[in-house]
């Protein structure tokens, strides 16, 4: 490479500055002078160094890399030390450099520990107003050395005084613009006037150009999968703005949204995020239009379903915390990132659940049985069921057990509907009390005629539906009636009195009380008995006196009873009857003529 001023290559300018004895009569003294002078070998390889380091400046050079820190890529320029660029300097953060690579560079300075601070931008020194004119027609930076606050600005040395005003020298403060003095700095001239030697820079213009050239060269080196560290820098409700570019590249923003955040559901990034907190991230997207950056943070976690089928199997018991309630079930989150539904027909056994706010709220900690699994596929979500009225007891299997048809149970009242009651039998079992089977003798309009709500009861089971789960009542069938009462008292046998209220072809319709009836059947009616008057023909009313009389006479033990020809059967006479036989399951009364 060729220095624009003097024709000389990188390397002949190299060779020249280290080995050129001219340096004596440029003012640095022979070893026996410096002796005689008392002037110390280390204060003349400083001075040495002092003036190679300002010729290099002068030079665009050529560096080998020799090595790679975590911050800094080690250069060989040839000269006895190494120069140092950020890794920053370099696309992906130096991600494809390798030792051996060769870069033009450009020296800015020395740091603490000696090393040449390097620049990988053409930056020429000045050395006569040829050389400026040159620069400021082509708008090409030049370099130069800050030698004093002035006032409004800066002096700088770039082969002639030139003067940088404080507003262009990238300086935010007096602090850190007086800093700048003794620096080597890049600059650009705005105003050149030979005559009046009078030369302007601008530092900042070329800041801004290096700046975005870096920005722009980071940016082309994103590409979607890379993984990046950054800064939060703001947060919103919809997420977390994050500074990329790092110290050395300002404006490279990417958006981490609040749903690539965590696998666990998040109100808000606050909740897990702050701002300054340091970041690993993925990029997910970059837009070419809008170049717009789509960072995720989840991404680099676990993913739990490429585990969730070897892991949570139907039939196993997990816990979990309920996330949300919506109107069809509640979702339990198991582990961040994976989420189970329970249903609401899986929530009660036998409790009709309206609403899952009716048993859980948010927040809860759950048990819960797994039902199924289905892994997520293409554009399916992965979907976990969850069952929590399998980790009770079933209720119906113990009623089964307990509560065969025809047993008797006892429970209140819990609901009256037009059609009957419901009666619960156990806790969560309920049964039905059809109104047909609520009151013996009388006919309800409304099951409320006869019940309450919350009224203990006792009932007959008469059906059970284990399918259906549906267990029909009866309770009149358990009240005792007239008839129960009569079957009770009487046996096979018992003569018993009785009015006739129908005759028919099969029989002799006897009433024996209020509500009691007992048939004599056609068989056991005297068939020579022509006495017996047709069904049809209503018989005359009876002489009840008679009747009364004959049988106190009987009881007293009088004379025997005329041997009368019997008196024919007519409906509405008072008889005597013989009980043949009783049913009490049936609840029938078969009697004979006595």
């Amino acid at each position: 490479m060729t220095d624009p001023s003097t024709g000389e290559t990188a390397n002949e300018l190299t060779h020249k500055t280290d080995l050129d004895p001219s340096d004596s009569a440029a003012g640095t003294p022979a070893p026996e002078d410096r002796a005689e002078t008392g002037e110390s070998f280390g204060d003349a390889l400083r001075e040495f160094e002092r003036t190679h380091t300002h010729r290099a400046k002068a030079q665009q050079l050529e560096g080998a890399v020799v090595s790679l820190t975590a911050e800094q890529v080690i250069l060989d320029i040839g000269y006895k030390m190494e120069g140092v660029l950020p890794r920053a300097a370099f696309e992906n953060n130096a991600g494809q450099v390798k030792r051996g690579d060769v870069f033009p560079v450009s020296i800015r300075g020395r740091n603490e520990e000696g090393y040449y601070e390097l620049s990988r931008f053409r930056v020429a020194q000045p050395r006569d107003w040829t050389a400026l004119e040159r620069a400021f027609a082509g708008k090409t930076p030049v370099a130069g050395t800050v030698t004093a606050v002035v006032k409004g600005g800066l002096s700088v040395d770039v082969g002639v005084r030139a003067f940088l005003p404080a507003s262009r020298s990238g300086a935010r403060d007096a602090a850190e613009l007086a800093a700048l003095v003794g620096m080597e700095i890049t600059c650009r001239i705005t105003k050149l006037d030979v005559a009046g030697e009078d030369v302007v820079v601008d530092r900042r213009v070329v800041l801004e150009e290096q700046a975005r050239a870096l920005l722009d060269e980071r940016r082309a080196a994103l590409k979607p999968g890379d993984t990046v560290t950054g800064t939060v820098r703001t947060l919103m409700p919809y997420g977390a703005f994050v500074d990329i570019g790092g110290p050395e590249v300002r404006g490279i923003d990417g958006l981490l949204h609040i749903s690539d955040i965590a696998r666990a559901r998040i109100a808000r990034p606050e909740d897990v995020l702050s701002v300054g907190q340091e970041l690993t991230l993925k990029v997910l997207k970059i837009d070419p239009e809008t170049r717009k950056i789509s960072l995720g943070l989840k991404q680099l976690q676990p993913e739990p379903w490429e585990t969730a089928a070897e892991r949570y199997l139907p039939g196993a018991r997990v816990a979990g915390s309920v996330t949300r309630l919506t109107d069809f079930g509640a979702f339990v989150e198991l582990e961040p990132g994976l989420e189970g539904m329970i249903h609401i027909s899986e929530m009660s056994w036998a409790k009709k659940v309206r609403h899952p706010s009716d048993l859980l709220k948010v927040g809860d900690r759950v048990d819960a049985v797994i039902l199924s699994l289905k892994a997520p596929a293409n554009t399916e979500p992965g979907r976990i069921a969850l069952g929590l009225k399998q980790t009770l007891a079933d209720p119906w299997l113990e009623v089964l057990r307990k509560v065969p048809v025809g047993a008797q149970v006892a429970g209140p009242v819990t609901k009256l509907m037009s059609f009957g009651a419901f009666v619960e039998i156990a806790e969560g079992v309920e049964g039905l009390v059809h109104i047909s089977e609520i009151a013996a003798g009388r006919r309800l309009n409304h099951p409320g005629d006869a019940l309450r709500v919350g009224q203990g009861v006792q009932a007959l089971v008469l059906a059970v539906d284990q399918e259906k789960r549906q267990i029909k009542l009866s309770i009149k069938q358990l009240i005792p009636t007239g008839l129960d009462e009569y079957l009770a008292e009487h046996r096979a046998g018992d003569t018993v009195s009785g009015r006739v209220v129908a005759i028919t072809q099969s029989g002799i319709d006897v009433e024996l009380g209020e509500g009691i009836r007992g048939m004599c059947p056609a068989a056991q009616r005297p068939t020579a008995d022509p006495g017996v008057a047709p069904h049809a023909a209503p018989a005359a009313k009876a002489d009840l006196s008679s009747l009364s009389s004959m049988l106190e006479a009987r009881w007293k033990g009088s004379a025997p009873a005329p041997q009368a020809k019997p008196e024919p059967v007519a409906v509405g006479q008072v008889r005597s009857f013989r009980i043949v036989k009783l049913d009490a399951e049936k609840k029938t009364i078969e009697l004979e003529l006595a």
